[in-house]
C-alpha cells in the first residue's frame, strides 16, 4: 500500500488531499518537527535529503511535491484531475504544477526567513539584523510577492481553476503558495479572485478529510 511519510504542518498535507480526492487507499507514517522546525533525522532513512513530502509505493520512493503529484495522478488517476493531452488546459496544468514550487514558493520562503531573523538574532545584534531584514523585504521580497499575487488574481479572473474550468491536481499543488500568501503576505488585500479560490478549495470534502487525517495545519488556516 502507498505510504505517505507525513511531516506535521508541511507540504505533505497536499499529498493527503490528492489521495483523498482520488479515493486511493494509503497509510500515514508520521514525523514531528523538531524544536528548530526542521524534519527529524528519521526521515533520512526514507530519502537521503530527509525532507517531506515523500511517498513509498510498490518499491518506489518518490520525493518532491510535483514529482509525487505526477506519480500519483499517472498511477492511480485514470484520467482524473488532469486535463486531456494536447489541450491548452493540459499545458496550463503542467505549468502551474511546476510553477508552485519553482517560482511561487521561493519569495514566500524568503518572506518567512527575513521575518524570523530579527526575532532569533542575539539581543545586541537585533537592531542591525532587523534593519537588514526590513531592507531585503522592502526592496526585494515584497515587490516580488506583489507581482506574483497580481498574476494569480489575473489568471483566476480567466477561469475558475488554475488550469481552466475544471478542478485539477494543479490546484492542489497551488494551494500551499496561496495559503502561505494569505497567512503572511497580505493576499486578502485586493485579491478577491484568489481569496474566493481559497474558499472553494477549503469547502471541498476531500480537503477536510485530509485535514482530519493529517493533523493541525497552521499554514492552511
Amino acid at each position: 500500500m502507498l505510504t505517505v511519510h507525513h511531516l506535521n504542518n508541511s507540504r505533505s498535507q497536499r499529498v493527503l488531499w490528492l489521495l483523498e480526492e482520488l479515493g486511493v487507499p494509503y497509510e500515514i507514517a508520521r514525523y514531528q518537527r523538531q524544536s528548530n522546525m526542521l524534519a527529524p533525522p528519521e526521515l533520512r532513512a526514507i530519502h537521503p535529503l530527509g525532507k517531506s513530502p515523500v511517498i513509498t509505493d510498490n518499491g518506489n520512493t518518490v520525493a518532491e511535491s510535483g514529482a509525487i503529484v505526477e506519480y500519483i495522478v499517472g498511477t492511480y488517476g485514470n484520467g482524473r484531475l488532469i486535463p486531456p493531452p494536447n489541450t491548452p488546459e493540459r499545458l496550463r496544468y503542467t505549468y502551474w504544477l511546476h510553477y508552485a514550487e519553482g517560482s511561487a514558493m521561493p519569495p514566500l520562503l524568503l518572506k518567512l526567513l527575513f521575518s524570523l531573523m530579527p526575532k532569533r538574532a542575539p539581543a545586541l545584534l537585533r537592531p542591525l539584523v532587523r534593519k537588514v531584514s526590513n531592507q531585503a523585504l522592502t526592496t526585494l521580497v515584497n515587490p516580488q510577492l506583489k507581482q506574483h499575487m497580481a498574476y494569480w488574481e489575473a489568471e483566476l479572473a480567466k477561469s475558475e481553476w488554475f488550469a481552466g474550468n475544471e478542478f485539477t491536481a494543479a490546484d492542489i499543488q497551488m494551494s500551499f503558495p496561496l495559503e502561505a500568501a494569505s497567512a503572511r503576505a497580505g493576499l486578502e488585500d485586493g485579491h478577491p479572485k484568489a481569496m474566493a479560490w481559497l474558499e472553494r478549495i477549503h469547502a471541498r470534502p476531500a480537503y477536510a478529510r485530509a485535514l482530519e487525517k493529517g493533523g493541525p495545519y497552521v499554514v492552511g488556516r
